[in-house]
């Protein structure tokens, strides 16, 4: 079973069509920042590779999960993308099933909220919000009034204010002292993600401290560590104004709703760009060197039957015998044609693909730290993706261009990839006998030339 012949490849999307401004009044018929309803699936991509199915597990290899995280790792090099959906979706499941009364101190963070926000910021700037004068009047004299701050000179003019609390040893050799018996409960790891949260936070100049009571703070202060933060392992791609209309989110309550507009941006990313170009590169079988060289045989069948066609015409031989040049047409402009599509045919005929170059030292690799690193990929709270101290690259880089081009193949599980591949071959082989008979025809509409 096949395609309609009529069926081309998803085209390429490069990152810079993706970019779009996100604004809150757009998203308002999504549902907790998803952007699929209401969308008419891709062009070339069937349901069956659909991004909804690819990232439920309802693919094989290699359309899994797990294999586009590794397209995002090595080719696309934005796998933090992927990493924060997968991360976003599993803590809007726990968040949940929560109790009601914990739900209750983390509320929702509407749209008018957010709109709000993004309003203000674009305004008035960044913390610079203006106060109604009876909170103006309540914060008067405290860190959370706007304008300078009240310093230690006035403090010391007003016998009825409290001296400002000045750092001492005593609280660290406290948490110290308690850290030294096992007794704490704030390690280095979380005293560090909370550090950057609260960096990240001073840096939007947002002067509320986030309150600790709520559900998951201390995993969303790790999660604005590792990518919200400037200068942060996975950072992600955002702007000024959406990074900070997220803190300010974020700073009030740890409901996903907060993360409503940035999940919308970078499942935007994921499902109209990073897929599209993940299901054009999988229905490639062989790597590069193998490609160039299924490009180099499809020219070598089209010279072949030229030479062939041009010395049968030029013989003394009937013109019947000039359709032999046929097969050198069609077996080279099969290839050819396949081989610009990214498919050998000689793969396709068993329906095989060369392993990638990052799985094919993966069993040499199972027992060492690197397969760890390769399994963080899907730990939301990992650090960075850089890959270039991985073996597997050295030793890929000293395989000689033969080895490459006759690399290991393993069996293609994915039906609907191989019903691309069968559609895709068969219209090489369609091209190929149109373009083979107008070619012949010609030829053989030629006198004989009767040199020899």
């Amino acid at each position: 079973m096949v395609y309609s012949l009529t069926y081309r490849r998803p085209t390429y999307v490069p990152r810079a069509d993706t970019n779009r401004s996100t604004s809150v009044s757009d998203e308002k018929d999504l549902s907790d920042g998803s952007v699929h309803s209401g969308h008419s699936s891709i062009a070339g991509i069937p349901e069956a590779l659909s991004f909804d199915r690819v990232i439920t597990g309802g693919t094989c290899p290699p359309c899994t999960t797990r294999d586009f995280m590794n397209y995002l790792i090595y080719i696309e090099h934005s796998a933090e993308n992927l990493q924060f959906f997968l991360w976003y979706r599993d803590y809007a499941e726990r968040f949940a099933i929560l109790p009601s009364r914990e739900k209750a101190l983390a509320p929702e963070w509407t749209i008018s909220q957010a709109e709000a926000e993004v309003l203000a910021a674009q305004t008035h700037g960044v913390g610079q919000k203006k106060l109604n004068p009876e909170t103006a009047a309540i914060f008067k004299g405290t860190d959370f009034a706007p304008g300078p701050k009240v310093t230690v000179s006035e403090h010391a003019g007003n016998p009825f204010n409290t001296p400002p609390m000045t750092p001492t040893t005593e609280a660290a050799s406290f948490f110290s002292s308690e850290q030294g018996d096992g007794k704490s409960t704030l390690t280095g790891s979380n005293a560090s993600h909370t550090t950057k949260a609260a960096g990240a936070f001073e840096n939007a100049d947002l002067k509320w401290q986030p309150f600790t009571v709520q559900p998951f703070r201390e995993e969303v202060s790790r999660i604005i560590a590792t990518y919200i933060a400037d200068g942060a392992p996975r950072q992600l791609n955002l702007s000024s104004r959406e990074r900070t209309a997220l803190l300010h989110a974020l700073e009030n309550t740890t409901h996903p709703s907060a993360f409503r507009n940035i999940v919308s941006t970078v499942e935007w990313s994921l499902r109209y760009q990073a897929h599209p170009n993940f299901i054009r590169w999988t229905i490639c079988n062989g790597n590069r060197p193998r490609v160039i060289f299924a490009r180099g045989l499809g020219v070598g069948g089209i010279v072949g039957g030229l030479i062939a066609a041009v010395l049968i015409t030029l013989s003394g031989a009937g013109r019947g015998w000039r359709v032999l040049s046929a097969i050198g047409f069609v077996i080279g402009i099969a290839t050819l044609v396949a081989a610009w599509k990214g498919m050998c045919v000689v793969l396709h005929g068993m329906h095989h693909r060369h392993l990638r170059p990052w799985e094919l030292f993966a069993e040499a690799d199972d027992s060492s730290s690197n397969y760890e690193l390769k399994k963080s990929s899907f730990d939301s709270l990992g650090s960075s993706n850089s890959y270039e101290d991985e073996p597997w690259i050295a030793k890929y880089e000293k395989r000689n261009i033969i080895r490459k081009v006759f690399d290991r193949e393993v069996w293609i599980q994915e039906p609907a990839l191989r019903q691309i591949q069968d559609t895709i071959f068969i219209q090489a082989i369609g091209a190929s006998i149109i373009i083979s008979a107008i070619v012949v025809g010609i030829f053989a509409a030629l006198p004989r030339g009767k040199y020899y």
